[in-house]
């Protein structure tokens, strides 16, 4: 299950509450400096207004990076005419305009993480950029193509988060989004589930923002909220329907040049295991479900990984048997980590 959708709404807004209050001494690290990553101030604010994904109220500030820079060398094949060796830019998201069908990468072309690659997760607040990890994964809404060079030009690799699950009201395409798409509350204010059935309206809806994405420069895509089947949401979903929806996403976003990650989904991976390139899974050691993530290194793919109510000490050493890339995040996904 998503990690939205695993606590209830008021225990939510209590634990939000206290780590708003507490975060604010907390930090970014290194790799190398775990002490330094779990208790020194950062220089990133954390999430406190809608602008977070993942996070109630949440805003993102603006961040404040340099120019844009060329892409550094990688498995993904560049293309002329954006910041990080993406192709030129694409249909804004929202204006309801279904974006054309590009043409296929060359074989190959596509970012393929392998196990073991070190991450960081920062969905909330300016990204801290001197977190020495070869992979970011940031909000792609509140990011724009100069902060994903300039991470290029530090020879990481970015990941794009947008939420393909459900409904956002802050975010600037919400407009397009018909209130037929719009299902039950998710649990966080301003967000419903959509109608995954509905792939003729949600598909150029989606590959509008994979465009962005792609136009940005980035190298791959996290969607989340992407298990809406075993969700309260309001529409009478089958495993099958996400099935088919989850495969769209991931066509989508291989006919970009762009890996993607499968989002938690644990029942669905034996399934999708060969249509998505990495994984992302919060929480497996809490539940119990680190197992069921493995058959992803078992095939040569990265499992990006994070607990938030377990400390290193009681995770990391099953984590690194798998092969997991681990850590551990505070809920609201500021810049401070702690990595194994």
């Amino acid at each position: 299950m998503n990690r939205r959708n695993r606590l209830l709404p008021a225990a939510l807004a209590l634990a939000t509450a206290t780590a708003l209050l507490v975060s604010s001494c907390s930090s970014s690290g290194s790799e190398d400096d775990q002490d330094q990553a779990d208790g020194t101030p950062s220089n990133s604010p954390a999430a406190t207004a809608p602008g977070a994904p993942g996070t109630p109220d949440a805003t993102t500030a603006a961040p404040d990076t340099p120019a844009p820079a060329p892409a550094t060398p990688g498995t993904t094949a560049p293309a002329p005419g954006t910041p990080g060796g993406g192709p030129p830019p694409a249909t804004p998201p929202g204006t309801g305009t279904p974006p054309g069908n590009p043409a296929p990468p060359p074989a190959g072309a596509r970012w393929q993480p392998t196990p073991g690659l070190a991450w960081q997760w920062q969905l909330g607040g300016g990204v801290d950029q001197s977190v020495d990890v070869p992979v970011y994964d940031i909000d792609g809404f509140e990011n724009d193509a100069s902060v994903v060079a300039a991470l290029h030009a530090k020879g990481r690799k970015v990941i794009c988060y947008i939420n393909a699950g459900s409904w956002e009201d802050f975010r600037p395409d919400s407009a397009a989004f018909a209130k037929s798409l719009q299902g039950s509350d998710t649990g966080w204010k301003g967000e419903k589930w959509f109608d995954i059935r509905k792939l003729d309206q949600l598909r150029p809806l989606m590959a509008a923002r994979f465009d962005m994405c792609r136009s940005k420069g980035f190298d791959a895509v996290e969607p989340d909220t992407i298990e809406a089947y075993n969700q309260n949401s309001g529409f009478p979903l089958t495993p099958d329907d996400q099935l088919r929806y989850n495969r769209m996403l991931a066509q989508l976003a291989h006919e970009r040049g762009l890996a993607i990650g499968l989002k938690n989904d644990l029942d669905q991976i034996p399934a999708l295991l060969a249509d998505f390139d990495f994984a992302v899974n919060e929480e497996c050691a809490q539940f119990d479900e680190c197992e069921r993530v493995a058959p992803f290194v078992k095939a040569g793919k990265a499992v990006f990984h994070v607990e938030y109510k377990l400390d290193t000490g009681q995770f990391c050493g099953k984590a690194k048997s798998l092969g997991f890339s681990s850590m551990q995040k505070k809920l609201e996904l500021n810049a401070w980590r702690k990595p194994c």
